[in-house]
């Protein structure tokens, strides 16, 4: 399970989470939230590398579409919709 590090903490002991984060992932939290991960390079690139699947929508089910109609973005997300239409909120 990667450890979870406070964003001040890491600021005054990079290298030492530097060190950790060869062995495994350093998860670097701001205000008690996860915010972004300090990994090994190797293991950057390895997931980079993944293969990335893309199904159509055309192919979805009726079941499948329904589902997707039906579910609820979580509180917190809103961001996301200003990437598809350009605008900025804030977080």
């Amino acid at each position: 399970m990667p450890s979870s590090v406070p964003a001040a903490a890491i600021s005054k002991n990079f290298g030492a989470y530097q060190d950790d984060a060869l062995r495994e992932p350093v998860i670097i939290t701001k205000n008690g939230r996860p915010r972004t991960v300090l990994m090994a390079y190797e293991d950057f690139v390895r997931l980079s590398k993944l293969e990335r699947s893309v199904d159509l929508t055309s192919e979805l089910s009726d079941e499948e579409i329904a589902a997707v109609e039906a579910s609820e973005m979580e509180e917190g997300l809103d961001y996301l919709d200003a990437e598809l239409t350009g605008d900025h909120v804030s977080r």
